[in-house]
């Protein structure tokens, strides 16, 4: 295979996950789906809200948890207290004549452990999971309700709004909203590959299979394709939560979350078992497989835009090599020459360099043995 051959195929790889496999997923039909009659309706829903330190925040979540409306149906508020040991549990106590249940993990284990014990004491027929820091809109339940309607839906996800103190949206932004987008497409063809993690819901039978070692909104997303139901995402079913605090915390978070991703996928690879899952073994491989190799994927277009310039000297190749070095520069550029913030386009593809130079770092640590062990909540 000649080098020239390397490099297109190394492109075509490059861009398969953002560009293919959406166009992919555009092109064919929607699932067929059985009509099931074995669901009973819905009664009760359990928010639970995952907590860690969250003493700054408990109160205005619980507060905006009770103001949800839920016509026709129970709720009842689970606060899931991952070992807290600052003031959340006692803030917790305070809500008790409200009806506020504290579940308490007796240790730190992280998220998914914190919520298994809250889900042992649950009644809801429907779970609904959101973490501190998500603010709901009032009528949140009442769509989740009218999506559970629909007798073959595990899970459903929200659509995530992150934006800044003054109110604009930035990189991450722009980001959610084609993930959102991919979302919206993963769940007309078949079903979702992840949901969102800060608020999603799933039907108890979903959550009966509660595997800590593998991030909640993937594990949900997995049990609904092992029992042939559907996880979707509605537009209407919005969380908003600020962006971080310190930005410069995002890529620290960003490869924790990747890491954990890819630890619960080995941990869980029977999922890439084409003749047992079918569509969804090619959700997951395209959409998550194939976009953690994208930086090693990058690198090597990098490399063999190099060769290729210096053996020919074509100005495809010069200008790929130019164009190269301007995204893998990107961050730096956007920090350090304050013209360039200004330009969304290069601020995007800023935020997209590292997002990948995380993927990359969590790839390495993922290889070498590392695991993310706790769960720590970015703070915003």
């Amino acid at each position: 295979m000649s080098m020239e051959t390397l490099f297109w195929l190394a492109v075509i790889l490059t861009v398969y996950s953002y560009v293919l496999y959406p166009l992919i997923l555009l092109l064919l039909p929607p699932r067929a789906v059985a009509h099931r009659n074995t669901i009973s309706p819905l009664r009760r829903m359990s928010v639970i809200i995952a907590a860690r330190n969250e003493a700054e925040k408990i109160q205005i979540k619980i507060q905006n948890t009770l103001n949800l409306e839920h016509h026709g149906f129970e709720c009842e508020i689970i606060v899931a207290s991952d070992a807290s040991d600052d003031a959340t549990d006692e803030m917790v106590g305070t809500f008790a004549s409200s009806g506020v249940i504290l579940s308490r993990a007796p240790e730190r284990l992280g998220k998914e452990h914190a919520q298994r014990v809250a889900i042992s004491v649950s009644t809801g027929d429907v779970l609904v999971f959101t973490d501190a820091g998500t603010i709901l809109q009032p009528d949140a339940l009442m769509i989740l309700a009218r999506c559970y309607e629909d007798q073959n839906v595990g899970a459903v996800s929200s659509v995530d709004k992150i934006y800044s103190d003054d109110g604009t949206v930035e990189g991450e932004g722009l980001y959610v909203r084609y993930e959102m987008w991919l979302r919206q497409l993963e769940g007309r063809f078949n079903t979702l590959v992840g949901l969102s993690g800060s608020f999603f819901s799933a039907r108890r039978i979903v959550c009966m299979r509660w595997d800590i070692e593998v991030c909640s909104d993937f594990g949900v997303a997995l049990n609904c394709a092992s029992l042939g139901l559907k996880a979707i995402s509605d537009p209407n079913v919005v969380g908003y939560y600020k962006n971080l605090k310190d930005p410069t915390r995002e890529y620290n978070r960003k490869m924790r979350t990747v890491l954990r991703g890819m630890t619960g996928l080995v941990h869980r690879h029977e999922v890439l078992n084409f003749r047992k899952f079918g569509a969804f073994s090619f959700q997951v491989f395209s959409h998550k497989v194939m976009r953690w190799a994208v930086p090693w994927l990058m690198l090597i277009c990098g490399i063999l835009s190099a060769f290729l310039a210096r053996e020919d000297g074509s100005l495809f190749h010069v200008l790929s090599l130019i164009a190269f070095l301007i995204t893998l520069l990107s961050p730096l550029l956007v920090r350090n020459i304050p013209r360039l913030r200004s330009l969304s386009v290069l601020r995007f593809v800023a935020f997209f360099v590292e997002s990948n130079a995380a993927i990359a770092h969590a790839t390495i640590k993922l290889v070498l043995g590392q695991r993310i062990e706790v769960w720590e909540p970015s703070k915003r």
